[in-house]
């Protein structure tokens, strides 16, 4: 029997650095809800005040809500993750919900219990305020910042100190549109050029000394018109970090546009003006910030470094273990080496996001017994990393993982396809992309797919909408919802697209077809074939596709269209007596059709 006495031995490494919670938000909203039944609050002021602290609208119902829980630059520890455990029991579905964004969400919560978990949320340092409506939401960082071989220095304090500024910052709380920070490790591990902000960590030598800054991107997002953001200098030095950041606040909250719903986000600000008008726009009122703002106006940048210790154990007589089936499969395609010697993070694989209670409550057990920092890193693809894992350990975090579910192989790979919410709860969605999502991984698993090196770098992202909220714009196959129709009869169908990435040559995918719904997995599958057939002897599939989409294909294969020749056969309907089945959208058992309600993203 193996025994942990990390708990006892340093429960100082497991102690948030920063408390996020107000508790006086809690009665505050539980005030505000029973105005709102009385008909004393109007529908629209309280939605706003709603989304202002979390609360997301469910899909055709005013009765109940999801709660974003914040977890800025993705770092969460065991006592959090055990409360997340006991509200998701007492007030949600028994489930959480891992977003793209390093935010957790709860589903199906009735109104009037939102506070209750506020309140708790509170007791561990957590909040979900601004996680949705007009501010600035969850500030991002790479899980692999502070671990990456490759990056100039740990970005993960910048974030967490940009953070904690603009939450709750007046000049946050009324925006255009919602605003997103997301800072990385390196070119490889971000999509800096997908946000409003994008940082990357840089560093110059000046007389001698090494200065740290950014290099940074603006204007880009992903939505129904997507577009890739613009570096704003060659280096932004720490000092300017904030400066920059409020100047670009400041001018979105100035001139970006408030009436119309479909183009209020940033990226349309900085396209219509131009990049030059607004890139010079952004130097002149930096400037101004520079010389205007108060000396108490900065970031607090804690740089103390997390204490890592080791776990201590007991081992069993013999210290050693038999190795459980599939562990080097796992190991292979679920961790990655740190630059720190003898250990590694690895990530957890998760259906589409998806983490039940109880799962949760044995993760927190698993992070203190396993990590030697003592907490868990959130990711960009719906998933958990635990970092500084020693590699001796690495065996025995395999067979815990086991034990509880949570020791598929594939995280890192192909296999583990992005699904945002979809019809399960999104007023907007128009397929039910999360399941979508959850049957690819469950197919490609049993196909191993995982194993492929091949696959292995290639993604699949999948919304539920043109929206955006499941990246698909920057996947190697990506598709979002929409509706086919046959006579009278519809059908959950995806426009397809292939060639996007978020990595230093970060680009959109291109358009290629609808595939119906109950077609994706077999045409996946044909893209796949046609590659093997076609593949020079260094390809992968993002890299061949990456070669067709932009026409340097020297194969039978040279465009995007000869793709679409080859997949056109297999997307043509048959008839509903011939083939029922294919008018159902995944996880439903009737008709399918495209009902919507009012969405939120923007409210």
């Amino acid at each position: 029997m193996i025994i942990s006495d990390r708990k006892q031995s340093s429960p100082d490494s497991a102690n948030p650095k920063i408390n996020w919670a107000r508790i006086e938000e809690a009665d505050n909203f539980a005030k505000t809800v029973k105005l709102f039944r009385q008909g004393k609050y109007d529908e629209e002021s309280f939605r706003r005040f709603r989304l202002q602290h979390g609360a997301y609208g469910t899909r055709m119902t005013s009765d109940y809500a999801m709660v974003r829980i914040k977890i800025p630059a993705g770092e969460i520890y065991p006592d959090q993750i055990e409360k997340i455990s006991q509200l998701s029991e007492q007030y949600s579905i028994g489930s959480a919900h891992f977003s793209t964004r390093e935010n957790i969400q709860l589903h199906w919560v009735i109104l009037e219990d939102v506070s209750e978990i506020f309140r708790g949320l509170a007791e561990v340092g957590l909040t979900s305020r601004e996680a949705c409506g007009n501010s600035v939401r969850n500030v991002m960082c790479s899980p692999l910042s502070g671990v990456c071989p490759d990056e100039k220095f740990d970005a993960t304090p910048y974030a967490l100190a940009t953070a904690r500024f603009f939450l709750r910052n007046p000049m946050a709380q009324n925006l255009p549109r919602k605003f997103k920070f997301n800072f990385t490790c390196c070119e490889k591990h971000g999509m800096v050029r997908m946000v409003d902000v994008g940082l990357i960590p840089q560093t110059r030598e000046i007389d001698g000394a090494l200065q740290r800054g950014f290099k940074i991107f603006l204007g880009g997002g992903l939505g129904n018109k997507s577009y890739v953001g613009n570096q704003l200098e060659d280096f932004t030095s720490e000092e300017d970090l904030l400066y920059t950041s409020i100047a670009v606040i400041r001018i979105f909250d100035r001139l970006g546009d408030r009436k119309n719903l479909a183009r209020n986000r940033m990226r349309y600000l900085v396209n219509d003006m131009g990049w030059d008008k607004f890139q010079n726009l952004v130097f002149k009122e930096r400037a101004i910030v520079r010389a205007t703002q108060s000396i108490i106006t900065q970031l607090e940048v804690d740089h103390s470094s997390t204490q890592i210790r080791r776990p201590i154990r007991i081992s069993d007589e013999s210290g050693n273990m038999a190795i459980p089936d599939g562990y080097a499969r796992w190991l292979k395609t679920n961790t990655v080496k740190q630059i720190q010697p003898d250990y590694r993070s690895v990530f957890l694989t998760l259906e589409a996001g998806d983490i039940t209670a109880s799962q949760l409550y044995a993760l927190a057990s698993i992070i203190r017994d396993f990590s030697s920092e003592g907490k868990a890193r959130s990711g960009f693809v719906q998933n958990i990393a635990l970092r500084y894992v020693h590699e001796d350990d690495l065996p025995r975090l395999y067979s815990r993982l086991l034990d509880v579910g949570l020791a598929k192989s594939g995280a890192l790979t192909m296999t583990s396809p992005i699904g945002c919410s979809g019809t399960t709860s999104c007023n907007l969605a128009l397929t039910n992309s999360h399941r979508l999502a959850k049957e690819i991984q469950r197919k490609f698993l049993e196909l191993k797919f995982d194993e492929d090196d091949d696959l292995s770098d290639s993604s699949i992202k999948i919304s539920g909408c043109p929206n955006s909220c499941g990246q698909h714009g920057i996947a190697t196959i990506g598709f979002f919802g929409g509706g086919g129709r046959v006579g009278k009869d519809m059908y959950a169908n995806y426009q397809m697209s292939l060639g996007g990435r978020s990595d230093g040559d970060t680009m959109l995918g291109q358009t290629c077809l609808r595939v119906p719904a109950k077609r994706v997995i077999p045409v996946i599958l044909k893209i796949i074939e046609t590659f093997k057939e076609h593949k020079k002897s260094d390809d992968t599939l993002k890299s061949w596709i990456h070669r067709v989409v932009s026409g340097n294909e020297d194969s039978s294969v040279k465009s995007i269209n000869d793709i679409k020749k080859i997949l056109e056969p297999m997307i043509i309907p048959p008839a509903k007596e011939d083939d029922p089945d294919f008018y159902l959208d995944y996880g439903s058992d009737s008709s399918y059709h495209t009902k919507t309600g009012k969405g939120e993203c923007a409210a």
